[in-house]
């Protein structure tokens, strides 16, 4: 099959994993659009489907696959790409999955246009992908979607050597566009009259390493940009989360009081053995020093169970931390051994059926910490920005300490952020709210 360039052509995008990977969908797209494709939701009929792939975990993996067998069976004939960190780990298994026309690292996904430009099923697919090491490019990118918040993408890669973690060999060294492309960047999208900004990155606490500046010079600066008026800091490394920057933050108009810290587990012996540069009491002293200056702060919180060697006494010792912690909210991941990684040689692997068990005493925990969030916030009030989603007749949004409200729709409403005082927990686990 060959698609004719005399049609508008469709192209639909799935996007696996994080926030990071959604910035870059949404610019891959952008860049689609821009060289006359129609971008359709990927449930359509549609000549090419890209599939943007996370590798965290052997479930991710699995989804992807699902997906390309999705696409086989409703569009036989259409162009499937695969690209992102799955298509860089392992291309060659992505490859063997019947229907799949094209795969792209880490260096290529962003010059996709360049690879489909000439459509047509391929009968062996062909795989673009190269060294980790030899990557040296950061592309930019940020969200366009909602049109109320975009995820701004400020730093890729990652220098650190986690044991269970992929990421270094999917995505390369720690490296960033200098804080004057940032900028002009953000004042982008402040002109498309986007609100809210989530500075996104593998491990943006590492900001700077390309340019010799800092993450705390970056978001002085970004601080400034006209037009946008709430910025987000998304997952930062407690050792990287010094307390100039929890300073700052506090004091800041813009910056708000919304942290995401990987803490993995309470048990510095298993911190020890994962790899990890901090203690948990390291961890503790960051949570202390948030809440100390903004009381009303969200923290969300990363948590692996069932790595090698957890036995059941450091499970408990990670509960007892975790359930003491002024965290708002527990994000919970069963361990999953991947390939080429140092977790994977060890010895002492906790058994499947025990990490379910201590991961669902673990989702328990997240969910009662984060009614209790929700309940110590009735009755105040907060600013929220709202957003284009509907469901039900109802509109969703965010305040600023990251609660999610629901109110009756109102099209009015869409990207504006007002005042509102927060009076009770919906069914739906959303805050029902009233305006001031």
């Amino acid at each position: 099959m060959s698609i004719s360039k005399n049609k508008l052509r469709q192209v639909a995008f799935h996007t696996l994993g994080c926030k990071l990977n959604f910035s870059e969908t949404s610019t891959i797209a952008r860049k689609f659009k821009d060289n006359g494709f129609d971008v359709v939701n990927f449930n359509s009929p549609a000549d090419i489907y890209v599939i943007n792939t996370c590798s965290v975990t052997d479930q991710a993996d699995k989804k992807c696959r699902q997906i390309i067998k999705k696409i086989q069976h409703q569009s036989p004939e259409a162009y499937i790409a695969v690209v992102g960190c799955y298509a860089q780990l392992n291309p060659e298994e992505i490859a063997s999955n019947l229907g799949v026309d094209l795969v792209l690292g880490t260096k290529e996904k962003f010059n996709i246009i360049e690879h489909v430009d000439e459509l047509g099923k391929n009968k062996t697919p062909l795989i673009y992908s190269c060294e980790i090491e030899k990557i040296e490019n950061f592309d930019s990118s940020h969200s366009e979607a909602d049109r109320t918040r975009s995820f701004l993408k400020v730093q890729d890669g990652c220098d650190y050597s986690c044991a269970y973690c992929t990421i270094p060999l999917a995505r390369g060294k720690s490296r960033n566009k200098s804080i004057r492309e940032l900028v002009s960047e953000t004042e982008r999208i402040a002109s498309s009259g986007i609100k809210e900004i989530i500075l996104s990155g593998v491990n943006i606490g590492d900001f700077g390493k390309s340019t010799g500046e800092s993450f705390f010079e970056l978001i002085k600066n970004l601080e400034k940009v006209t037009g946008i008026k709430r910025i987000r800091i998304s997952s930062i490394e407690p050792n990287l989360l010094n307390d100039e920057i929890i300073e700052y933050v506090s004091r800041s108009k813009k910056f708000l009081n919304h942290f995401h810290i990987p803490l993995q587990s309470g048990c510095n012996k298993i911190l020890a053995k994962m790899q990890r540069r901090y203690n948990r009491e390291l961890f503790e002293s960051k949570i202390h020093k948030i809440k100390s200056l903004m009381p009303d702060a969200f923290i969300g919180v990363d948590v692996i169970a069932g790595f090698p060697g957890e036995t059941d006494a450091d499970f408990a010792e990670t509960f007892s931390f975790l359930e003491k912690t002024e965290a708002s909210f527990y994000h919970v991941f069963s361990y999953s051994e991947r390939r080429n990684t140092k977790s994977a040689e060890m010895k002492n692997k906790v058994p499947g059926n025990i990490i379910s068990v201590r991961s669902k005493k673990l989702h328990e925990l997240a969910h009662k910490k984060h009614l209790e969030f929700y309940i110590q916030n009735i009755g105040k009030e907060a600013n929220v920005l709202f957003e284009s989603s509907k469901r039900d007749g109802k509109m969703f949004g965010f305040t600023e300490n990251y609660i999610k409200i629901e109110t009756t729709y109102n099209k009015e409403l869409i990207g504006q952020i007002k005042p509102v005082k927060l009076n009770s927990i919906a069914l739906s686990g959303n805050m029902e709210i009233s305006f001031l």
